[in-house]
């Protein structure tokens, strides 16, 4: 795309109800890939040291918010997720290091994948991203309606987002607000391309 057509985006997604635009830094996807060092095994600047495999994450976000302003560009992260074929020996390290760099761009969203069951001994990572990040944290991975109310209610983050949970329960903001039995979603299906655990996932019962 010319940096002409570039810049006719955010109009573009104006119209269309767009707020903004997220970078997917998770699960594998190629900033992951450079980032992590189970996957770089670069000898160039974008790899060996975290600021050299940070780099190609960086420059993306840096592109993208000379079009669209950092208050409206979101990066997602997930640390620990090992989808993909997915590590990194310094996870601490590495994601401090690219959320103070987020940080210093003034990103409006950190999208932070990290789930709420960790393996024993290994300290979550997300209260020191809240620490270190001001604009708004968006956390995901395993909450519930119980976590996800309890972590935006003691500060932990400005929001929790809903993956799997929304697949199965397209009517989920109305469960959660009746208190209402939850559909369990069917991994086997996800993903797949077939109707089947897309569309036949039952809904609730609204009188009218």
């Amino acid at each position: 795309m010319t940096p002409a057509k570039c810049e006719e985006l955010p109009a573009v997604n104006e119209a269309a109800g767009f707020d903004g635009v997220e970078i997917h830094g998770a699960f594998g996807y190629l900033p992951a890939q450079f980032l992590e060092d189970g996957s770089n095994q670069r000898t160039d600047q974008y790899g060996g040291s975290i600021e050299n495999r940070a780099r190609f994450l960086l420059e993306v976000t840096d592109a993208v918010i000379a079009v669209w302003g950092s208050d409206r560009v979101s990066v997602r992260l997930s640390p620990r997720i090992p989808y993909n074929g997915m590590s990194d020996s310094q996870p601490e390290a590495s994601y401090v290091y690219v959320v103070e760099q987020l940080e210093a761009r003034k990103l409006g969203i950190l999208h932070f994948m990290e789930p709420v069951q960790l393996s024993e001994g290994v300290s979550p990572l997300a209260p020191r991203m809240r620490e270190l990040f001001t604009g708004l944290l968006l956390l995901n991975t395993g909450y519930d309606q119980k976590s996800a109310e309890q972590v935006t209610d003691q500060g932990g983050a400005d929001a929790v987002s809903f993956g799997a949970l929304f697949l199965a329960n397209p009517d989920l903001p109305e469960r959660f607000k009746r208190g209402a039995s939850l559909n369990q979603p069917d991994r086997a299906t996800m993903y797949g391309g077939q109707a089947q655990g897309y569309v036949d996932y039952p809904a609730l019962e609204i009188n009218t």
